[in-house]
């Protein structure tokens, strides 16, 4: 079990509320708050939601979501409270949902409270709101304010302006320098306890490494070594390749025009313009190739390298072997090298190298002076206002519970603010414009959700962009209206919670009845539809035969000097007979029918013409009933992250809340006369109306009269009258009729 049960004595008596056909628990009391852990998670509405595309600040969803893992679930939720209670004198201010957190409201006979409400006074102070008796999260989050008055502020890292002794300052401007610097709460680049080690580390690492090449053994020049050493490195993959040759030369001198480099590859290079550090002439070896031959530095040495050989001369053999040196075997070159070994370790083998920028002397300053003492202090200090300055950060997370756990409560241990109308759920991000309707009910998701289809909602799929605003996607549910024209690829509008417009594109739908209103009509408007294609195929079949015949006639027209006269085709009897008995059978089946219409009374009609409407429509509404008594919400937030646990329904009068349909403004008046109305269609349908109620009522007067004959001149407004002749017509046909004969 997540949560131990307390024992039945203990247990907090519940109340429940239903809405939308769901039972969810009411939270109104500190008891309500604080027995949440006995609540069990099965009558909880959701058991884990997401901490960002929530209606919600994102900075308090992530200090309850203590792992880290974008998610809130339950543990987290209750320890949130648990927290925000234990530092309140009543914790059911938090079913409030203010942004002002009274400080009288804290908690002082603790600990943690008395310290928490030092704090948020002393942020007041800082803010110049010293008389204040409240405090709002924007205050709260103000660090930057918050802090700035104290340069040391518990957070670890010091600035230079935490010290007024310039000396210090100048010492942490080095380590900044040196190491990087770290920002402190107020933004403020300064430097940390671990910087200032180890950047004293590497004062001394270098000093070390710097002192030891001051031996004979190492800097053989003393300070002339480096430069000798690095005109023997720019050199040396050179010089090897030179005696390396010579070697090859002096094992095969067949190999001596190949060493040094073929005719052809100098005809290359003489077509050139040359320039003395050609690229070209700098592969070529340093001399010219010949057995045992010593390495030249001055004459007769590939002008690529003339430079780095003089100087190689000037810097390391001159001061070694004497200036009269001028060449060098593969024995001096090797001696020479060993030389300068010692010296090439100890430089490979350099520490500290971050602090190498400072220079020497100042190294030596840093470390000699009493630099590192003063930022011991400072860090100690800093240290001391930790606890104080953290409860400044619990302070803004106080606040911070004050204002948003309300509204997380009431949309994850019961949806009260979804099925509230004046207040909108956390995942409602908005209102949606579009074919003449705007749906409340729009939720950012990641993308279309296959489960989706299981709310039974029509969803409309959404992209939504913005100028400088990443685009995001919204599943909008149209719960009232039709479906004729909304299709992929309508463009709406979408107003988010802060009141800004993005432009929508529907980019793919979940498709289910909307109403049963749109289920009644959905049967006629599909034969109609019918009808349409159907006229639209015949009318471009009949095309297609026009221009087929025009064809025939035209190629007839043309070829008529050589076509053979046509022969009249004689009437078949047979065929005259079948047409006159199919016209008979109709006129029968015609006559029948309107037998039987004109006996049925006057009366009925009306309910005839609603019971073949039933007939037709029912089914379909039927179906859409089914559904729309089916729809839920779970499905569709399943696609932003949640994990669900209630069945919350959006039955037909909470849909019809959700979708509002355009109208016009109680009040307002219209006028119908349209300057484009098209005339002649006008009057030619007026005329089509007009006929059908003349024959409407011709029919009716016919059917009236006839009825009238019937029944010997009494109308059917008459029954009483029409019983009592029929009732003597009875009698009359009985005593004419002849007595029966008895049988003996």
């Amino acid at each position: 079990m997540l949560h131990a049960q307390p024992t039945s004595a203990a247990r907090h008596t519940w109340n429940f509320f239903r809405t939308g056909g769901l039972d969810q628990v009411a939270l109104k009391t500190t008891a309500d708050l604080l027995s949440l852990n006995q609540l069990d998670q099965k009558l909880w509405v959701a058991l884990s939601c997401p901490v960002k595309g929530l209606e919600l600040d994102e900075k308090t969803l992530a200090l309850i979501d203590s792992d880290g893992d974008a998610r809130i679930r339950v543990p987290e939720l209750l320890a949130a409270i648990n927290w925000a209670a234990a530092r309140l004198t009543d914790p059911a201010i938090l079913l409030r949902g203010t942004d002002a957190l009274p400080l009288a409201a804290i908690n002082a006979t603790t600990d943690d409270g008395k310290i928490l409400l030092a704090s948020a006074k002393q942020i007041l102070i800082n803010l110049g709101k010293k008389d204040a008796t409240e405090l709002t999260v924007a205050d709260a989050a103000n660090t930057a304010k918050i802090f700035s008055a104290s340069p040391l502020n518990g957070d670890g890292v010091i600035p230079p302006e935490a010290t007024e002794d310039a000396s210090v300052q100048t010492l942490i401007k080095d380590i900044i320098a040196c190491a990087g610097g770290t920002a402190d709460r107020t933004g403020s680049i300064g430097v940390t306890a671990e910087k200032i080690d180890a950047f004293f580390a590497d004062l001394a690492s270098y000093a070390a490494w710097v002192e030891k090449s001051s031996t004979k053994e190492i800097a053989v020049l003393g300070e002339a070594t480096d430069a000798a050493v690095s005109a023997l490195k720019a050199v040396r993959a050179k010089v090897e390749d030179y005696f390396a040759r010579t070697r090859l030369a002096a094992f095969d001198t067949r190999a001596l025009a190949a060493l040094n480099r073929s005719e052809t590859e100098y005809l290359a290079i003489a077509a050139k313009d040359l320039s003395i550090t050609a690229a070209e002439v700098s592969g070529f070896p340093l001399a010219r190739i010949e057995a045992g031959k010593p390495l030249p530095l001055l004459e007769g040495v590939n002008p690529a390298w003339a430079a780095a050989l003089a100087t190689l001369h000037a810097k390391a053999v001159a001061p070694v072997l004497g200036a009269a040196k001028t060449t060098l075997t593969a024995e001096s070159w090797a001696a020479l090298n060993s030389t300068f070994a010692p010296y090439e370790t100890w430089l490979g083998g350099k520490a500290g190298s971050t602090v190498e920028k400072l220079g020497l002397a100042r190294v030596k300053e840093i470390l000699a002076g009493t630099g590192r003492a003063s930022l011991a202090k400072l860090v100690a200090a800093d240290k001391a206002l930790e606890p104080e300055f953290k409860a400044i950060s619990d302070v803004e997370r106080l606040v911070r519970y004050h204002r948003d756990l309300r509204g997380l409560l009431h949309n994850f241990v019961n949806f009260a603010d979804f099925y509230s109308r004046d207040r909108y759920a956390v995942f409602q991000s908005g209102t949606l414009y579009l074919d003449s309707r705007s749906t409340e009910l729009c939720i950012r998701v990641d993308g279309p959700n296959p489960l989706a289809a299981m709310s039974k909602a029509y969803i409309a799929y959404c992209t939504c962009t913005r100028a400088g605003s990443p685009p995001m996607v919204i599943a909008a549910c149209f719960t009232q209206g039709d479906s004729d024209y909304l299709f992929v690829g309508r463009h709406g509008v979408f107003y988010d919670r802060a009141g800004r417009d993005w432009d929508t594109v529907v980019t793919s739908i979940v498709d289910n009845p909307i109403s049963i209103r749109q289920a009644f009509w959905s049967p006629y408007k599909k034969f109609l539809r019918f009808i349409e294609e159907q006229v639209a195929k015949r009318a471009a079949a009949a095309d297609a035969e026009a221009s087929s015949k025009l064809a025939t006639a035209a190629e007839k027209t043309a070829n008529a000097d050589k076509a053979k006269p046509d022969v009249p085709k004689k009437l078949d009897l047979a065929v005259i007979t079948g047409i006159g008995v199919a016209i008979g059978s109709i006129g029968t089946f015609a006559s029948l029918v309107f037998a039987k219409f004109v006996e049925v009374p006057f009366w009925k009609l009306p309910l005839i013409f609603l019971g073949l409407m039933l007939v037709i429509s029912l089914p379909s509404m039927v179906i859409a009933w089914l559904k729309l008594r089916q729809r839920t919400l779970g499905p569709i937030l399943e696609g932003n992250g949640w994990a669900v646990n209630g069945r919350v329904k959006i039955n037909i009068p909470f849909g019809t809340a959700l979708t509002d349909v355009a109208k016009l403004p109680p009040g307002s008046h219209r006028s119908l006369e349209d300057p484009y109305e098209d005339k002649e269609a006008a009057k030619q349908r007026r005329r089509v109306v007009t006929l059908a109620i003349l024959i409407l009522f011709a029919g009716l007067a016919c059917w009236i009269r006839w009825d009238s004959q019937q029944h010997g001149g009494l109308y059917f407004w008459k029954m009483e009258e029409r019983a009592v002749r029929e009732k003597q017509l009875e009698a009359n046909a009985a005593a004419a009729a002849p007595a029966p004969v008895s049988k003996k």
